[in-house]
């Protein structure tokens, strides 16, 4: 995951810090400090990446990577 797909995730479901830091349990700090990072989160502890992805993707995020690493919001099921 990058930086910038973090904060476009956070941006597609209208998640502030907050509400990023309270569905993952990662403290406000450590989400501002790798939103300011450039470039992919790779050298950040593999627990806290898995927290962030892990709640972005039960908000309805899916991270697409490839030649170029994207999010787009995951389709709804039809019922």
């Amino acid at each position: 995951m990058t930086s910038a797909q973090m904060r476009a995730a956070r941006a597609m479901l209208d998640w502030s810090q907050m509400k990023l830091a309270e569905e993952s349990g990662v403290s406000v700090e450590t989400i501002k400090r790798l939103e300011r990072m450039t470039g992919s989160l790779e050298a950040t502890k593999v627990v806290t990446l898995n927290a962030l992805k892990n709640a972005l993707v039960a908000g309805g995020v899916e991270f697409t990577n490839g030649d170029e690493p994207g999010v787009k919001l995951r389709a709804k099921r039809k019922r």
